[in-house]
């Protein structure tokens, strides 16, 4: 058993390709938070525009 796990904790391959996973998870969750924040500003100025044309 001991044996088994030293080779599972030496073995890099397939690790790269689950870091790649994570950034891409990390960068798409700054994206949707971003892009969430644009709009709640953006509403909020078209809210203030509309409400100082009246």
């Amino acid at each position: 058993m001991k044996v088994l796990l030293t080779r599972f904790v030496r073995e890099e391959h397939g690790s790269t390709a689950l870091e790649y996973g994570l950034i891409a998870a990390g960068l798409s969750i700054a994206i949707v938070t971003v892009l969430t924040q644009v709009a709640v500003t953006l509403s909020r100025l078209k809210a203030t525009a509309a409400s100082a044309g009246n």
